[in-house]
């Protein structure tokens, strides 16, 4: 019988200008770091980098990130490190910037830090990169040996971000704990490939509760670039529970559908979380979740504004629909971890089931 695996990163920091604070926890890394990121992610993090850095003797080299979190560009950010002679690397940004960081570190052996500028998904914690082709096509999701050494997020630099990428954030955080909470059920194995912890769960429910009380206030902090305690609850959440709670649980429909959806040309200009979070409802008519829970989930989802309808997503009924359906229902897909039969003609029925609900709220 496999055993049970938990995982998570080794630290993890958050509070308004810990930005200021990243050499204590750089140093007893590493004195020579790489610093990743887009032109915005380098420059909000830059003021309190160079104080903390100078305070600790820490030498830092900036590498523009090019874009992509390809092959190609992992191999030029390991370049980079080596001609450096750095012994730590650094990601200050969002997704693609973070994967390729944590890829880049795990190739060369060297310890990995996140500062998440965005608080839009839970990547920062996680021991997973998405890589892609050179062409912004999806090429695998690679697992790496460890999670990230520390995660600093800044709460200032993320009430500074756009709103949407918070609620993108929440969105990706919501399926947390119905995912984890159907592979549980179902027995299945996480991530890591272990069974389910009590405490991955623990912290799975926590992570929507959360989301249930502070998101709203969160957003409003977010709209009005303010750091209030609900902002740091929801920033825990999106990052820290949902992180630890997706891969020491399990993901299911919702990350499955999402990935599908890709065959729609519509939707590509939604985040993940975005539509990650259309993508449970049709789990949780599927998994006949209590009317109250259904309805609970749809009214959250209208008062932060994420998508409840196939219209808000850019899909419609018909052929294509079809085919992501049928994609996230192919063997090997999480959407296999919930814990009755899956195929592709039942899921299309329960994503127009609840597109039908989300359109009694227009």
């Amino acid at each position: 019988m496999k055993p049970y695996i938990f995982v998570s990163p080794s630290k993890y920091v958050q509070g308004a200008d810990a930005i200021f604070t990243i050499g204590e926890f750089v140093k007893p890394l590493g004195d020579k770091a790489l610093v990743v990121g887009g032109e915005s992610g380098l420059a909000v993090t830059r003021e309190g980098r160079d104080k903390s850095f100078s305070e600790c003797r820490i030498t830092q080299t900036e590498e523009l990130f090019q874009g992509e979190s390809s092959e190609t560009e992992i191999d030029r950010v390991c370049a980079a490190a080596a001609k450096g002679g750095c012994n730590v690397i650094i990601a200050c940004g969002g997704g693609k910037v973070i994967d390729t960081v944590k890829a880049s570190a795990a190739k060369l052996l060297l310890p990995c830090i996140i500062v998440p500028t965005v608080a839009s998904n839970d990547s920062p914690c996680s021991s997973l990169s998405i890589i892609y082709n050179d062409n912004g096509t999806f090429d695998r999701l690679q697992m790496l040996e460890h999670n990230p050494d520390v995660v600093l997020a800044d709460t200032r630099i993320i009430a500074n971000a756009p709103v949407r990428q918070l609620v993108s954030g929440m969105g990706d955080a919501l399926a947390t704990w119905f995912e984890a909470e159907a592979g549980y059920r179902n027995d299945a194995l996480n991530c890591s490939g272990g069974r389910i912890t009590r405490s991955a769960m623990a912290l799975a429910k926590l992570c929507f509760d959360t989301l249930m009380e502070f998101g709203v206030g969160a957003k409003l902090a977010c709209e009005n670039k303010i750091v209030t305690p609900a902002l740091e609850k929801i920033v825990e959440a999106n990052i820290l529970l949902s992180g630890v709670g997706f891969e020491s649980g399990a993901v299911a429909l919702a990350h499955a559908l999402s990935e599908g959806l890709s065959v729609i040309p519509g939707t590509h200009k939604y985040s993940h979380g975005e539509l990650v979070a259309f993508c449970l409802l049709p789990q949780l008519i599927m998994d006949s979740q209590p009317h109250e829970v259904i309805t609970q989930v749809f009214g959250f989802c209208r008062a932060v504004g994420l998508p409840v309808t196939l219209a808000e997503i850019g899909a419609e009924p018909g052929e294509l629909l079809r085919q992501a359906a049928e994609i996230a229902s192919e063997p090997g897909r999480p959407s296999h971890n919930l814990p009755f039969e899956i195929s592709g003609e039942l899921i299309y029925d329960a994503i127009l089931a609840a597109d039908a609900v989300g359109r009694l709220g227009e």
